[in-house]
């Protein structure tokens, strides 16, 4: 490996390793956050707490790893550029591909590596995660009461208003439904004003000891059939009211125990290959059967199918068949086919919902699958979007390339998820979905490493505003624009004037309304005298210089104010155009109109700040702070851009005849 190789992978590996570390301490922090309810209170030893933080860790490395890579490379080539050390680099015919290689090959290492660990590790600690938060969702239960909300304890479930004490052994206005036996529902109702838990350690049995309450129980008759008539009940009144609740099964939970569950994000690659077979199958076949039974209920294998029309028989072909019945029996048929028709449909409905879980359990596993791949994709795409993005911000540190990146990996993130979300209903291909984030950020990323490749600019905005700009140029600007480059006829008169008066035309030909072509008339003249143009030049008399760049200043804020003000109105009338459409049946059209006006505002914004520029430079020639003087003008000027460019205009073109 030569030294500048080693020089780049080494100071990439240290930054990556830094944000890394940090990023997934961070992202534990607020994990541990999340599940904080899950945790506290338990009594849990710090061996079952490490142990929940080692499985879930995994799953945040998918998040960390790919924002890491692109926080990473910003970070280290943004500091190359800061630094001038691409400068030196592209001096002894290094390129930016040149001076990424040794850090491609490392990232394609590292997205195999990613593959293999969400291939295996991922799975594993899911399982295993999943298993111990059912496990310790079971530790001291009288612990766990959450105040305002009901909480299940074997065969009560018990809401209490406020918890104090020491332990939260005291409890305010609580409310318990009871389980009766085997009988589904909760029939006994338990209020009492106060309640207390009293434990002992030598025995598993937990006492809920209720003060000053009611108790109701809804008798519940043997036979079944009676108990949606009358509902006979008991209510009485306690002092106080003992409940014993057994929590041996509570104390002696087994954190390594492993229950059989699946879920796609604990399967690997083979195994949800396996699981989407097996599950397109099942779906198949319920689909077929389901089939089945609706044709037959149809019972259209009694028909004769082989029956063919008589003469006679073509007659009732031109009657309806209903009216062939007496009314009686009519009605009656037209019963029977609507009940049919109403089962049929209850039937399919019923079913449709149990076939969209399942669609959507099989897009959930087939978006799995993909997910594995395109993890380590993604870490190779991030890498060329960042990498060539910090060589052309020119920017290290931790400031704006950490805002830069996570705009970027927001972006990514969001539609990511957005695609996996709408791809449960089917709505996009699950293939798709895994795949959509990548597929847009890789020509992004092909863009940045072209741009910094040429070493050009990240947009060239010119390319776009100045054919813009030409369109709405009018033929006054055009021809101000055009005095330096356009010829007129020659002047006879300039012969009489004496020299100092020639050279005032030729100094300052512009403030007199003259063409270029009496400059260089007079230009001529002085020379036949014996003044030459490097004389005149050594004495500051060839050109006005700070007119004439005053003057490129104000015709370019013409042009691109002028440019603004049909984007601003543009704007405005696209955005309320598009609302009212959009809050009147027509949101099609609305919505379309709405993103234009959103489009039209990202360029207007552009453009004022070129108008704002274009002012700062015209008044940097007369010694004064535009944007110091300006600022409320630049603030009204946004919403009301027309006044703005009016006031401005007139103000400019006063100020040019101040220089002189």
């Amino acid at each position: 490996m030569k030294i500048l190789d080693r020089y780049i992978l080494t100071t990439y590996l240290k930054t990556f390793f830094s944000v890394f570390t940090i990023l997934m301490m961070i992202f534990i922090l607020q994990s541990v956050w999340v599940y904080i309810s899950e945790l506290a209170g338990k009594d849990l030893e710090i061996e079952i707490v490490l142990k929940f933080l080692l499985y879930v860790s995994p799953r945040i490395v998918i998040l960390v790893l790919p924002l890491t890579i692109l926080l990473a490379s910003i970070m280290v080539f943004g500091g190359f550029s800061e630094n001038y050390e691409f400068a030196a680099m592209k001096s002894t015919g290094i390129s930016l591909q040149r001076a990424m290689k040794s850090l491609s090959v490392f990232i394609v290492f590292l997205a195999v590596i990613s593959f293999f660990f969400a291939n295996s590790v991922i799975p594993y600690a899911e399982f295993n995660f999943y298993s111990l938060r059912r496990n310790i969702a079971k530790v001291k239960p009288a612990m766990a009461i959450a105040e305002g909300q009901f909480n299940q304890l074997n065969e009560i479930n018990i809401k209490v208003a406020e918890k104090s004490g020491e332990n939260g052994e005291l409890l305010r206005d609580v409310i318990i439904h009871q389980k009766k036996g085997n009988i589904s529902g909760n029939f006994t109702v338990i209020k009492s004003k106060t309640g207390e838990f009293i434990s002992d350690d030598t025995t598993d049995v937990l006492q809920l000891v209720l003060i000053d309450g009611n108790y109701y129980d809804e008798v519940q008759p043997k036979d079944y059939t009676k108990r949606t008539k009358n509902r006979p009940f008991v209510k009485s009144t306690f002092e106080k009211y003992i409940i014993n609740i057994d929590v041996s099964q509570f104390n002696n939970i087994d954190f390594e125990k492993k229950e059989n569950i699946t879920k796609q994000t604990m399967l690997n690659v083979v195994d949800l290959k396996t699981a989407i077979d097996s599950l397109n199958t099942k779906r198949n076949n319920v689909l077929t059967k389901f089939s089945e039974t609706m044709l037959q209920r149809t019972n259209h294998h009694t028909l004769n199918l082989n029956y063919k029309l008589s003469e006679l028989d073509s007659i009732i072909q031109k009657v309806d068949v209903l009216k062939l019945y007496e009314e009686r029996k009519m009605i009656q048929l037209i019963d029977i086919s609507l009940n049919s028709i109403k089962t049929a449909k209850k039937d399919l409905n019923s079913r449709s919902k149990t076939m969209l879980n399942s669609m959507v359990n099989i897009n959930k596993h087939i978006v799995a699958f993909h997910d594995k791949f395109a993890l380590g994709l993604s870490c190779i795409i991030l890498f060329f979007v960042g990498a060539p993005l910090g060589a052309l911000i020119r920017k290290g540190g931790i400031g704006l390339p950490m805002i830069i990146a996570i705009l970027i990996f927001l972006t990514y993130h969001f539609i990511g998820l957005f695609a996996k979300n709408s791809s449960e209903d089917s709505s996009i291909d699950p293939v798709l979905a895994a795949w959509l984030s990548s597929l847009i950020l890789l020509p992004f990323s092909i863009y940045l490493t072209n741009r910094a490749t040429k070493d050009r600019a990240l947009i060239d905005l010119d390319s776009i505003l100045i054919p813009l700009k030409q369109l709405v140029t009018s033929k006054s600007d055009k021809e101000l624009i055009d005095i330096i480059q356009i010829s007129s006829e020659d002047s006879s008169e300039l012969d009489q004037f004496e020299n100092k008066k020639l050279i005032d035309i030729v100094k300052n030909f512009r403030q007199f309304g003259l063409s270029l072509n009496y400059k260089q008339t007079a230009l001529k003249i002085l020379n036949s005298r014996g003044i030459s143009e490097l004389e005149l030049k050594m004495g500051g008399n060839l050109s006005n210089q700070t007119y004439e760049n005053a003057l490129r200043n104000y015709i370019d804020f013409k042009e691109n104010s002028k440019l603004a003000l049909i984007l601003n109105l543009l704007t405005i009338i696209l955005g309320f155009g598009g609302s009212i459409l959009s809050n009147n049946e027509f949101q099609i059209i609305g919505q379309s109109m709405s993103v234009i006006a959103i489009l039209s505002l990202i360029f207007f914004v552009v453009v004022f700040q070129k108008t704002t520029s274009n002012q700062s430079d015209f008044y940097k020639l007369l010694n004064i702070k535009f944007l110091t003087n300006a600022f409320v003008f630049i603030i009204l000027g946004i919403p009301l851009f027309i006044l703005y460019r009016i006031f401005f205009i007139k103000k400019m073109k006063e100020d040019l005849l101040k220089i002189s």
